[in-house]
């Protein structure tokens, strides 16, 4: 459905499981328009939800070029109001470099949570899929959170500290992307705020999706195993877990809620700092 104002729009950037889950949770009645990098896969997801009853609509969007995102903020508000954004798009360290991961992953989320920023309707919300892995990396300086949370976004990859001679492990540039989310979500809020608006990020740990078997079955997949395994839940998660944090954050439930941070990884965190998974 093209052209024609439907109502509500509720937009999905990485139309993968944990996107889906949620957009099922928040959509009823609102029209969902899936991006993905790959068209392929926001039209499979299109398929799933509009025969859940769904409206749908699909796009392409390379969240690492202003001009594609600007795209999709154009069709979203062609569309409709848009009443919610599901950003739950990213690489993992597994499928790319440490520059690309820095693209997608942190600037990525900082221009989508900008351009959104700027259209997101009165009452309207978003949510983050940010990672379990921001919550392991050591801890940075006051500065350097800032620098994170309001360096403008085109300038964000020129920050010293992001630099290809500071940050040459994928795992390094991905626990910076996600720490960089959680700071990102929390400085947008207080713009999101002046429209009426919320947005929220969820860390979650390793939920069982095709990144996460990637992940498992990857150089770092004996690794997660064993997280898994020592963990306090004892087990990964589901994208429906997620779904059930995301409907609280984006429904009525949740509005006092935002700038937040929700980490859900079956106590992973607590693990490595204070359990077996500490550091020896």
């Amino acid at each position: 459905m093209k052209g024609t104002a439907v109502g509500e729009v509720v937009v999905v950037i990485g139309a993968g499981s944990i996107g889906q889950a949620v957009a099922r949770r928040v959509s009823a009645g609102k029209h969902v328009l899936l991006a993905d990098l790959r068209l392929e896969n926001a039209d499979a997801a299109a398929g799933v939800l509009s025969d859940a009853g769904f409206e749908t609509s699909t796009t392409s969007v390379d969240v690492s070029k202003r001009e594609s995102v600007l795209a999709l903020v154009k069709m979203a508000t062609n569309l409709g109001d848009v009443t919610g954004l599901i950003h739950a798009a990213g690489v993992s360290p597994s499928q790319a470099s440490p520059e690309s991961i820095l693209h997608v992953d942190l600037y990525g989320t900082a221009l989508v949570l900008e351009e959104f920023g700027r259209i997101i309707a009165t009452g309207g919300s978003g949510v983050v899929i940010a990672s379990q892995s921001g919550h392991r990396l050591h801890a940075l300086s006051p500065e350097e959170d800032k620098a994170l949370a309001t360096t403008p976004v085109e300038d964000l990859l020129s920050l010293a500290m992001l630099q290809p001679d500071q940050v040459t492990d994928p795992l390094i540039a991905y626990q910076l992307s996600k720490r960089g989310n959680v700071l990102r979500v929390m400085a947008e809020a207080v713009k999101w705020g002046r429209r009426g608006a919320r947005v929220n990020a969820i860390s979650p740990g390793i939920i069982i999706t095709p990144l996460a078997r990637d992940e498992l079955t990857g150089p770092r997949g004996e690794g997660y195993r064993e997280m898994l395994s020592r963990s306090p839940a004892g087990r990964a998660g589901t994208p429906d877990e997620v779904a059930t944090v995301g409907a609280l954050l984006m429904g009525p439930d949740g509005g006092f809620i935002t700038g937040s941070d929700f980490l859900m990884d079956g106590g992973v965190t607590a693990s490595y700092f204070y359990g077996e998974l500490a550091p020896k």
